[in-house]
């Protein structure tokens, strides 16, 4: 699924991962709510829960964008047995990659940094800004094969158990 396509996500084994989890998410507003606790208990889970903050936000913000722009208010959506956006969290000693798959075919579009500042009162279109800002790198890439869509990745790098400090030492 995360085959390195744009902007640099390093080579990652999907077999030699740690720890994966993921959830579906249905198209209504308690998703992105129901996405942050499922990264707080998966964090947690993993001993990341010092991580939170940051992958929280971008977790919020990737599924937000999949929810508001991939299935836009208004647009038919078909009966489908699984719901349209999957939330994925993947860790590696020294990598945690969240990657968010919805079932649009178009590209994420990112705003001039100096766009934001000219108009403090808009609402949308800082999204991918504050990936860029709190996680080590983004990118995306289309499905292939039998899936449609797209998947938008996020990657933050984290010392592994070994490089942690010890408490008291």
């Amino acid at each position: 699924m995360l085959e390195p396509l744009r902007q640099g996500l390093p080579p990652l084994n999907l077999a030699a991962a740690s720890d994966a989890a993921s959830c579906a998410l249905h198209a209504r507003y308690e998703a992105v709510r129901e996405a942050r606790q499922f990264t707080r208990a998966t964090l947690d889970q993993w001993h990341m829960g010092d991580r939170f903050d940051d992958v929280c936000l971008v977790v919020s913000e990737l599924v937000t964008n999949a929810l508001r722009h991939a299935l836009p208010a208004g647009a038919p959506r078909p009966a489908a047995p699984e719901p349209p956006v999957r939330l994925h969290l993947m860790r590696w000693t020294g990598r945690l990659v969240c990657a968010v798959r919805d079932p649009s075919d178009d590209s994420p579009v990112t705003r001039d940094p100096g766009d934001l500042s000219d108009d403090c009162s808009a609402e949308s279109g800082r999204g991918l800004f504050l990936v860029d800002s709190f996680s080590d790198s983004w990118g995306w890439h289309p499905l292939a094969g039998a899936l449609s869509g797209k998947v938008v990745w996020a990657l933050f790098r984290h010392p592994g158990a070994a490089d942690r400090p010890v408490p008291g030492l």
